[in-house]
């Protein structure tokens, strides 16, 4: 039996948020955030739109997911998020206890493990679904901002 609701499935949701981002003129970086294979959330960067530096896909997707949970814990719950977080995200996800973290493009420059920022222990983290459509997303939006100045 074949699971139409796998990881890449999911991952491609938050690419999709991503280009809402991009459309936007905000860094591409999307999330979903599903529960019992139900997508609970779907958010992407909103920093530049808010003027707000805490506006990452990630804490929209938090604060989405907990209210329409009705709690701040996101135990049963997995973010599909198509950059590594920051450190500060990987705070608030250590915070909010999810379940499982799936990362499309890793960050080696401001990502949570080059930070040595802790995520929760009991967090399963899977790394590169779609990585390289993940990427290639930041890495264009960057190219042209470049090329902009």
């Amino acid at each position: 039996m074949i699971d139409l609701y796998d990881d890449k499935y999911f991952m491609r949701r938050a690419i999709e948020e991503a280009k809402i981002a991009l459309q936007k003129d905000e860094v591409p970086v999307g999330a979903v955030i599903v529960c019992d294979n139900q997508i609970i959330a779907r958010t992407h960067n909103l920093t530049e739109t808010l003027n707000d530096v805490t506006a990452h896909a990630e804490m929209q997707a938090i604060t989405c997911a907990a209210n329409f949970l009705g709690g701040k814990y996101l135990k049963d719950c997995t973010l599909y998020i198509t950059l590594e977080p920051c450190q500060m995200c990987a705070g608030a996800l250590y915070w909010s206890q999810i379940s499982k973290i799936v990362i499309g493009a890793s960050d080696s420059h401001r990502g949570f493990r080059v930070m040595k920022t802790k995520i929760h222990p009991k967090t399963k983290v899977i790394d590169g679904v779609l990585a390289s459509e993940s990427k290639e997303l930041i890495e264009d939006f960057f190219k042209e901002k470049r090329k902009l100045k």
